[in-house]
């Protein structure tokens, strides 16, 4: 008798072990190599240094922005760029090979997409919301929805298994009002991984230091040196959060929420599951903090 309550004691304590170390498989989708860094690159590094698994796909390579290279060139570079940000954000980083301003929501890029959350087998997808003032970033929105629930569908794109659940898709932060604003349901706060946020997005050293400038008209104002480069970038990102993220942060982190500088929000999409609270602090098992 005490053999088998001694066996069942350590059974219990291994399956509580196992639930409480099971990894978490995250995918982010964006248009361009650096648009999930921007969007999910602070929830990206808290993840990863839990353990858990974070993916950024750029649906485009971004061979056309840029005013000085484009093509194949300019590929290469944002190619290398977004390899060397996945290190330092510690994710695994894939760009597909859709030329930058020509992404369409095609049937070809649905099953694209359709792979890449199966083969990362995701329990969370993150995507831009179909309403941008980019067509990449509107057409990345609609292909991801346009997944979220033939991911479980066996006849499609038979190729890859079929994931077994449904996801749970999220939008990421945008301050887009028409059709309708952004209501976050998920806030992240990142102010103990900003700076490492900022030092891994300035891996795309020819958007953040060389188009984006150049688009503003500031290309003259850019520092020459890393140091003032990595606070020109953290000034850009530095905007106080929104009083609804505020008010997002709160549900999860208490009023110690209204002292954080840097959030990232996320919406619950309708297309696949629906999480309870509970599912969300195990998805997000930084909120439990």
């Amino acid at each position: 008798m005490k053999k088998i309550i001694l066996l069942c004691y350590l059974l219990l304590n291994w399956t509580v072990f196992f639930s409480q170390n099971e990894k978490i498989n995250v995918i982010v989708f964006g248009a361009h190599p650096d648009d999930c860094d921007i969007d999910t690159g602070g929830t990206a590094i808290l993840l990863a240094k839990m353990g858990h698994n974070v993916k950024f796909v750029s649906l485009t390579n971004g061979d056309a922005g840029h005013y000085a290279m484009g093509g194949g060139e300019l590929a290469k570079v944002r190619i290398a760029e977004a390899k060397e940000a996945g290190k330092r954000f510690g994710v695994t980083y894939t760009v597909l090979d859709n030329h930058d301003g020509e992404l369409m929501p095609t049937l070809e890029n649905r099953l694209k997409v359709i792979r890449e959350i199966r083969k990362w087998n995701a329990d969370v997808v993150i995507a831009p919301r179909p309403n941008d003032y980019h067509p990449d970033h509107r057409y990345t929105g609609v292909l991801v929805q346009d997944a979220a629930y033939m991911v479980i569908v066996p006849n499609v794109a038979p190729e890859v298994p079929p994931l077994q659940k449904n996801p749970v898709f999220l939008y990421s932060e945008d301050s887009f009002q028409k059709p309708s604003p952004f209501e976050p349901d998920i806030a992240v706060i990142i102010d103990t991984v900003f700076d490492q946020k900022v030092y891994a997005m300035s891996a795309h050293k020819s958007q953040f230091f060389e188009w984006l400038p150049w688009t503003a008209g500031n290309l003259d104002k850019v520092p020459k040196d890393d140091q003032g480069r990595l606070e020109m970038l953290a000034n850009w990102r530095t905007k106080p959060p929104k009083e609804d993220l505020l008010k997002c942060a709160e549900k999860w982190y208490g009023t110690k929420a209204y002292s954080a500088k840097h959030i990232e929000g996320f919406e619950i999409c309708e297309y696949g599951k629906q999480p309870n609270d509970e599912e969300i602090r195990k998805l997000f098992p930084m909120l439990q903090k």
